[in-house]
């Protein structure tokens, strides 16, 4: 097993279970319309691709201008409730407690703005914890470009070649492959039951976030194999809407 210096995290989906908060946001916003609110079932496959997706899924019929105004409203509303029901996902807590036991750094990308991720990482008291926190508007591109993993490496201070890269949907992999990471897809996150993490090529497919634990244990981290032969191109389809 190739063992890794750092490990950087998407965040819903990866490391938070967000779900709770953000279908709970969509919900309060179709009452305000007068609309039932959505399953948890119906709506968590959408969370990770962010609040137009989700947004869609609530008001199917909006468009333009008064879709704008929903996606807005329901950022207005999430913002409220950012850690009212969002926790770690099970298993994760063991998984920093290990790796900071064994000195390895990890961090967060996502695509999630700023003004969202920050507050969020406080109030769940992990922000001073990571080495690393790059939002979605952090740096001038978002995934799936390479470009925020590759900004987290270097505030580290770990070649990307040496990090993994954990995330629940394809631009994850898309990203931690162009930059040339080692790719863990994390299976137990918001994954569409007509979506299957292995055809994204990653290195690794995690039903559960024990399973990180070997990676994290190992007491003399190893060189990464490099992902010779691997497309650098990054997927032409933009980047998901925040958060």
């Amino acid at each position: 097993m190739t063992v890794a210096d750092a490990i950087l995290f998407d965040l819903d989906g990866t490391l938070l279970d967000t779900a709770p908060d953000m279908i709970g946001a969509l919900n309060l916003l179709r009452l305000e319309h007068g609309r039932v609110p959505l399953t948890i079932e119906m709506a968590r496959p959408f969370v990770s691709h962010g609040a137009a997706r989700l947004v869609r899924l609530g008001f199917p019929d909006a468009e333009g201008v008064s879709f704008e105004r929903l996606r807005q409203r329901f950022l207005a509303i999430y913002a409220e409730h950012l850690a009212d029901g969002t926790t770690l996902f099970a298993g994760m807590t063991e998984v920093l407690g290990a790796l900071e036991a064994n000195g390895r750094p990890w961090g967060v990308v996502t695509n999630k703005p700023g003004w969202l991720t920050n507050p969020l990482l406080r109030a769940l008291g992990l922000d001073a914890r990571a080495a690393s926190v790059v939002s979605g508007d952090t740096v001038a591109e978002r995934k799936p470009h390479p470009m925020p993993l590759l900004h987290a490496a270097a505030q580290i201070g770990v070649a990307a070649q040496r990090c993994v890269y954990i995330g629940d949907a394809e631009r994850d992999i898309q990203a931690g492959r162009a930059a040339r990471m080692i790719t863990i897809a994390a299976a137990y996150g918001y994954v569409g039951v007509d979506e299957d993490p292995c055809l994204w090529s990653p290195d690794v497919v995690i039903a559960h976030p024990h399973e990180l634990l070997s990676w994290c244990s190992a007491a003399e981290p190893t060189h990464a194999r490099p992902n010779a032969g691997r497309d650098d191109a990054v997927a032409s389809a933009p980047a998901d809407s925040t958060p």
